[in-house]
């Protein structure tokens, strides 16, 4: 009759000792003597000779069960797949393009934020526009009282038309030689003098009628219509345009040499939680003393018109890129004794499945290190297996499993 023996998926060292144990008890509740003597008989005839040979009899047998049941266990652990090993995660080293940034607070600007100013003393008269309104440059935002500026500059330009006539008339005279050189240069001068005195006052008057400076939004309305209103006292109207927004930041001086124009940067925005790309379009060309920094301006898009002038920005500034480079997670590196950087490579095991394999302990160089990823500048190349998690406990050589 066949026997089959079914392994079970763990002979623990608890179970062996219970084992052995079991063996002395067994030998002597069914051992006999050459002649047919149990233990007990033995022990009660008191045949010290006879006791000795017993003893070493049996003390044979269990170290040949002991040989025995050691190489069973050597057959177990080598036909058993399933046998506890140290788990660990792995991935693949491919070759990435890294880039590192740099951060700093800036804030959201625009050139185009500002007060219009009364230009002419008098009374606000004719608004024309409201809070919120969008107008184009050069558009008639409101108008001042002119005080009778307009009725003294038509009868001006009267006067100047006159003095016109009168010195083309003379001109006309001296160019046929006729009249003299004095009537000629005084009609002339008083046509010029009349045409500046025009010039002058259409200029006071120009200033009464206020106007859009560029295209915008009238953000708010600073001055009622009826006030009276005083040159460069006065504020009339907050006029915005949010379409050429930059943020402007403080960059510290030691990143002089890696900032310039059309760097790329990262634009963080919390308050929308949006992130844009731009780039820098100004470097300021001098350095702060009491920080030690200089300003930078960085362009960004704002087509849903969702930016403010003075909102908080993070400028992530890429002051580093590596093509081809070698990355690996942050905590998949860790530190000897001596201070080195370490890292474990998977080596499969041959004639095991595809998920056993050693450990391999590596010694590696380090570079910048970004969104938890760090950069390995030597020591690692593509292909090879990394352990990522699992590592922290290994030992150089130590038989693993991957768990992926």
């Amino acid at each position: 009759m066949k026997m089959k023996i079914k392994y079970t998926h763990q002979i623990t060292t608890m179970r062996k000792l219970a084992i052995l144990l079991s063996i002395p008890v067994l030998l002597l509740s069914c051992g006999n003597n050459e002649e047919g003597k149990s233990i007990e008989e033995l022990i009660e005839n008191e045949n010290l000779a006879e006791i000795r040979a017993k003893k070493n009899e049996l003390s044979k047998e269990q170290s040949d069960l002991t040989k025995k049941l050691d190489k069973l266990d050597q057959a177990i652990n080598k036909l058993d797949k399933s046998k506890r090993l140290d788990l660990v995660m792995t991935q693949k080293i491919n070759d990435t393009l890294f880039k590192h940034y740099a951060e700093v607070q800036g804030d959201v600007a625009t050139d185009e934020n500002i007060v219009v100013y009364a230009e002419f003393s008098g009374i606000l008269q004719d608004l024309r526009v409201k809070e919120g309104q969008r107008v184009s440059k050069g558009q008639v935002l409101a108008k001042i009282d002119d005080g009778g500026l307009s009725s003294e500059l038509a009868q001006l330009k009267t006067q100047a038309t006159l003095a016109e006539t009168t010195f083309e008339r003379q001109k006309r005279l001296w160019e046929q030689n006729i009249g003299s050189e004095m009537q000629y240069l005084e009609a002339k001068t008083n046509y010029e003098s009349m045409q500046n005195s025009v010039d002058r006052l259409q200029s006071q008057l120009d200033k009464t009628i206020v106007r859009a400076p560029f295209s915008g939004i009238i953000d708010d309305i600073l001055t009622e219509e009826g006030e009276v209103v005083n040159p460069g006292q006065n504020q009339l109207f907050r006029l915005v345009n949010l379409k050429n927004m930059y943020v402007e930041a403080d960059v510290p001086e030691g990143y002089l040499n890696k900032i310039s124009e059309g760097t790329e940067v990262l634009v963080e925005i919390s308050s929308l939680d949006r992130e844009f790309e731009g780039e820098v379009k100004k470097v300021g060309n001098t350095i702060n003393p009491s920080n030690r920094s200089f300003n930078i301006q960085v362009a960004v898009p704002n087509k849903n018109g969702m930016l403010r002038p003075n909102q908080i920005a993070t400028l992530k500034l890429n002051d580093y890129t590596a093509k081809n480079a070698i990355t690996i997670p942050e905590n998949a590196l860790l530190k000897n004794a001596q201070g080195e950087s370490v890292v474990f490579i998977f080596q499969q095991k041959e004639g095991s499945e595809d998920n056993i394999g050693v450990a391999k302990r590596q010694i590696v160089k380090t570079g910048y290190t970004y969104n938890n990823n760090i950069e390995i500048t030597s020591g690692l190349e593509t292909g090879e297996t990394l352990i990522v998690e699992g590592a922290k406990n290994l030992r150089d050589g130590q038989e693993v499993k991957i768990r992926n």
